[in-house]
């Protein structure tokens, strides 16, 4: 029995050194998911802004840094660039979108997206 003393322990620091990474490594995959399922959401809702009767390509830009900005924070809605494009012969509005991830949403090395959003423009 004495010899058992204290075996606990160590097989909960032998769990936990499999654990903690594995539980890190799933919520960083979640955070990078979430933010570019939320960038591509933000930057195809602003180019279909810019793509109506009435606006143009800084209207896009701007519905898409205020999108990013009410959702995530503002630090991802720095590098935003929207530019006229065709898609199959029709007039159309990209708009671009470079962010960079934090590990887990902390400082450290950061995972770099790039999200394009089109959208064909209206016609009178």
């Amino acid at each position: 029995m004495s010899r058992q003393r204290g075996s606990a322990v160590v097989d909960f620091v032998l769990v936990l050194l499999l654990l903690v990474p594995l539980v890190a490594g799933v919520l960083q995959i979640a955070l990078v998911l979430y933010v570019r399922n939320t960038v591509a959401s933000a930057a195809s809702e602003g180019a279909r802004y810019a793509a109506t009767l009435g606006h143009d390509e800084r209207d896009g830009v701007v519905r898409t840094r205020a999108q990013l900005a009410g959702v995530l924070s503002a630090r991802y809605a720095e590098d935003i660039a929207a530019a006229p494009i065709t898609i199959a012969g029709a007039p159309a509005v990209e708009v671009v979108v470079h962010a960079k991830v934090p590990a887990l949403g902390l400082g450290g090395p950061a995972i770099e997206l790039t999200v394009t959003g089109h959208a064909v423009r209206e016609r009178e």
